[in-house]
């Protein structure tokens, strides 16, 4: 068989195994250990084996569960809900101020925490019913909480960029520092989006009434200012450490994690079911991110033994024709429609042992690559009619909110990260500026 029949093969195989609701880890491994025993017989055993211990040897995959642990420790100690409560009381008074305020939310979540679904989860259950009680259009404010939630897997600490730099192997440093603009970009777009909105339609986003601003006294004021800016605080001495070289990256992830516990030990909110609640999530979600990398590593080794990458740059320029540029617009169009049925992760393990390979060849960057399909994943999981995200905010929202109004309110946010992937592929160094900057330092 060539390599294109080969690579054919192992892609049917592996969606078939998935859509039986196999885990994805357990399919991607098997199909790529049973591909090497196919190939090349018992000698093949080793592959799997020996990427296990590459797996192992990788020093900074032992930060997802350090971040894992902070983002959770913020969230199931209540810090988040006053984190919502400060944005409440500070920007109430603007028109649309309740829904800028759950923008920031967003955007501080995605730093704590670094995945999606803990910006969805919080926003729906703490933002949504408070902005529906203000009066605010529903349609609205659900596509503000699943716009903000997809910052989550885009602005460092991202557990999903860990990912890819282990796939890619590329510096996870720079991925983190890449996705910093941008995802302070499309936080920006999305902003100016809602104020302007709010500032033609009014009766979109009310502001407080001015009794209940009257009820609120300085002092409550400054108590939640002081409560919400702890977990900015947080973020700020994890980052500054690590960005001036006195801590190490791994060395951070622990200092955030422990400044988290303090955090929430301050706050009165550290108890044993907080504790044992933020260490079970933790175990749970680091376990299966060491077990979706193994099985990745042992499926791209497949590929790194056949060269089937050649034969489908072969395939791509010489027999369709394609530019670079138009490969990689095919690439992200390819994201997002696996998007719409495979989480970030599957999708990842999936495709990087061929897109990656052929990244490299094309001669792009591949740190400016990483962001672009962070992005285009989250487009993927927010686009109708079977983005992920979208079922989940159904699953989270008031009966009130039907599936045909969140389907209605996530198309402008679709529109302007199309137009933040546009911006981004115009103009690379909004995401290789920082990287460069601190490689230069």
């Amino acid at each position: 068989m060539t390599p294109e029949l080969i690579t054919l093969f192992m892609f049917a195989t592996m969606m078939v195994l998935l859509f039986t609701g196999q885990r994805v880890f357990g399919v991607i491994g098997f199909v790529g250990s049973a591909a090497a025993l196919w190939l090349w017989g018992n000698g093949a055993v080793e592959m799997p084996f020996n990427q296990a211990f590459q797996v192992l040897n990788w020093y900074p995959l032992i930060t997802v569960p350090f971040f894992v642990f902070m983002g959770y420790m913020m969230s199931e100690s209540g810090i988040a809900s006053n984190l919502y409560r400060m944005f409440h009381v500070w920007f109430g008074p603007v028109r649309g101020g309740l829904a800028l305020g759950t923008m920031g939310l967003m955007v501080l979540i995605s730093c704590i925490n670094g995945l999606s679904v803990a910006g969805m989860a919080i926003g729906a259950t703490i933002a949504l019913p408070e902005l529906l009680k203000r009066g605010y259009d529903k349609i609205m404010v659900t596509g503000v909480i699943q716009g903000g939630s997809t910052l989550g897997i885009l602005i460092p600490p991202s557990v999903v960029l860990v990912l890819f730099a282990m796939i890619a192997r590329a510096p996870i440093t720079e991925l983190w520092l890449a996705g910093i603009m941008p995802g302070l970009m499309m936080a920006t777009i999305f902003g100016v989006y809602v104020y302007i909105r709010c500032r033609i339609q009014p009766e979109l986003g009310p502001p407080i009434s001015p009794e209940e601003l009257a009820e609120i006294t300085l002092r409550e004021k400054l108590v939640l200012l002081r409560e919400g800016i702890m977990p900015v605080a947080v973020f700020a001495i994890m980052m500054t450490l690590f960005l001036t070289g006195i801590t190490s990256l791994t060395e951070s992830s622990a200092v955030g994690a422990l400044l988290a516990t303090v955090a929430a030990a301050l706050s009165g909110k550290l108890n044993w079911q907080v504790l044992e609640s933020t260490t079970r999530n933790t175990l749970l979600i680091s376990c299966m991110f060491l077990w979706i990398i193994l099985g990745a590593l042992c499926f791209s080794s497949v590929y790194d033994g056949l060269g089937a990458v050649r034969a489908i740059e072969n395939l791509l320029l010489n027999t369709f024709g394609l530019d670079p540029w138009g490969i990689l617009i095919l690439m992200l169009l390819s994201f997002i429609v696996m998007g719409m049925f495979l989480d970030d992760t599957a999708m990842l393990v999936i495709v990087a042992p061929l897109y990656i390979p052929l990244v490299r060849l094309l001669g792009f960057d591949l740190i400016w690559f990483g962001i672009l399909y962070t992005i285009t994943c989250q487009i993927a999981y927010i686009t109708p009619p079977f983005g992920y995200n979208l079922f989940l905010m159904r699953a989270m929202a008031p009966p009130e909110i039907t599936l045909a109004d969140i389907y209605r309110s996530i198309l402008p946010f679709v529109l302007l990260m199309v137009l933040s992937v546009i911006l981004l592929m115009i103009f690379p160094q909004i995401a290789l500026w920082l990287p460069g900057l601190y490689a230069g330092r």
